[in-house]
């Protein structure tokens, strides 16, 4: 079933379910105030590389992480 634009769905970033109308990966990672070249991603529990975000199309109940390295000891 094909979302309609700007129809928003319910996921869980991080392990915090949150609504989104972010249609993929990258739109999300941008959404989240993210740089998208300093992040990991994973989809799922499955490793997304940079290059394939802007192709994954988000669906309801997906698992998303989103980690950013963090400076100090």
């Amino acid at each position: 079933m094909q979302r309609q634009v700007g129809q928003r769905i319910r996921i869980t970033l991080n392990g915090e379910g949150i609504e989104t109308s972010a249609e993929t990966l990258a739109a999300l990672v941008a959404e989240q105030g993210f740089a998208e070249g300093s992040v990991a991603t994973a989809r799922n529990g499955e490793f997304v590389p940079r290059q394939a975000r802007t192709a994954l199309e988000l669906a309801p109940d997906d698992q998303i992480e989103i980690v950013a390295p963090r400076q100090g000891g």
